[in-house]
């Protein structure tokens, strides 16, 4: 399957090549690392959806359930484990003749998650379609323009992924 980048091209091998230098290990150890800490939290499939529901509104336990047919222990721990990290907050609902029962939005933290998930889905749109159309597209609110993830620099100007590079602290 092709993307953007043909992966077979001579001169995408050599850009990687010339991006990406051999290392025998990473420059930082996952104990230390952010992108490792995050995996801790989101890096698993029933939790990314979990998520991904979360975004699209979704809030409630039964919900939950009924959307991803996750076992209802796995959801409660997932949704445990979400709000203890400050990506889902949990809030008390009614419904009039009913008991009180919790739904879980989505905190600040958790929403500053959006342009991640919105990259994923973009990217499995590319690698992933089979050449159909996306099932769902982004736009700027109030308008049709089409939106898409990307790196900015600080004066907003698009940064490709071959002009990124990793710079140590310390």
């Amino acid at each position: 399957m092709k993307g953007p980048l043909d992966l077979e091209s001579e001169l995408f091998q050599m850009l990687v090549m010339s991006q990406i230098p051999l290392a025998r290990r990473s420059p930082i150890s996952p104990e230390n690392c952010n992108l490792a800490r995050t995996i801790e939290i989101v890096g698993d499939r029933w939790t990314l959806l979990i998520l991904r529901a979360a975004l699209y509104g979704v809030r409630r336990f039964d919900d939950f359930q009924s959307e991803l047919g996750c076992p209802r222990t796995v959801l409660s721990g997932r949704l445990k484990i979400l709000v203890d990290s400050g990506l889902l907050t949990r809030k008390t609902y009614k419904v009039p003749g009913k008991r009180a029962r919790p739904e879980y939005v989505l905190s600040e933290m958790g929403m500053s998650l959006r342009p991640i998930l919105i990259g994923l889905t973009q990217w499995g749109d590319v690698w992933l379609s089979n050449g159909e159309p996306p099932p769902i597209s982004f736009t700027k609110a109030g308008s049709k323009t089409a939106i898409r993830a990307a790196f900015v620099d600080p004066e907003g100007r698009e940064v490709r992924p071959d002009q990124i590079r990793a710079v140590l602290r310390g």
